[in-house]
């Protein structure tokens, strides 16, 4: 099944054009990595299919729906229930604990603050955390904190999880477990992928590779 259809994505940055004219279809459940030189657009098409940026021409559309044509309101609803981000710097709260920074996405959302507090803890336990729920960022490890973040982008059950450079910032081994646990994710969830990456193992694992050059999808 097709969860999302990109068409047609063009953007440019002043009068830099990075991308131009990118189609890209992402079936329920796959794992697929977008791989290129940097500078070839790879985070910019990521930020557009997360609605993070709106592209200059072209339209996403997710579960049958055509995320551009909502309002800016409505847009920020969706992007916030249905895609989980992961960034390279897990971009976690300093002042917050480990289970609050998770809970803070559906918090957002408006739910039930004891609803959301047992999922960010259920999370924390397939996650490996358990442990280190009352922890600051600065009292984790890396890769704790990047476990931390993929919990955080879990808990609202998203259809889509968009990852940018995730295990850029980690040791090989925290980086390797990181890969792992997507496919973890993907077998227990049912979670669908889309991953910018430089790490050539991690794309190797990919069920596919896209790679992205001067713009264009580069087959």
């Amino acid at each position: 099944m097709v969860l999302l259809r990109a068409s047609g994505i063009h953007k440019s940055y002043n009068q830099l054009d990075v991308l131009k004219g990118i189609d890209l279809e992402i079936q329920k459940g796959e794992i697929v990595a977008i791989v290129g030189a940097s500078g070839a657009g790879k985070s910019t098409l990521l930020h557009i299919l997360g609605t993070l940026d709106l592209p200059d021409k072209g339209n996403v559309v997710v579960q049958g729906q055509d995320v551009f044509a909502q309002s800016a309101k409505k847009l920020a609803s969706f992007r916030n229930k249905s895609i989980g981000f992961v960034f390279q710097f897990h971009n976690l709260l300093p002042e917050f604990t480990a289970l609050e920074n998770i809970m803070i996405p559906a918090l957002i959302g408006g739910g039930d603050e004891k609803v959301i507090r047992h999922r960010a803890q259920e999370l924390l336990s397939m996650l490996g955390l358990a442990g280190r729920a009352e922890h600051k960022p600065s009292e984790l490890s890396g890769g704790e904190q990047q476990r931390t973040a993929v919990a955080r982008a879990l808990i609202n059950s998203p259809v889509l999880l968009l990852a940018d450079e995730p295990s850029g910032n980690l040791d090989s081994k925290n980086a390797v477990e990181l890969h792992h646990l997507f496919f973890q994710l993907r077998k227990e969830l049912d979670q669908t992928f889309v991953i910018v990456t430089h790490n050539d193992s991690l794309a190797k694992m990919a069920d596919r590779q896209i790679e992205i050059k001067d713009g264009l999808i580069y087959t």
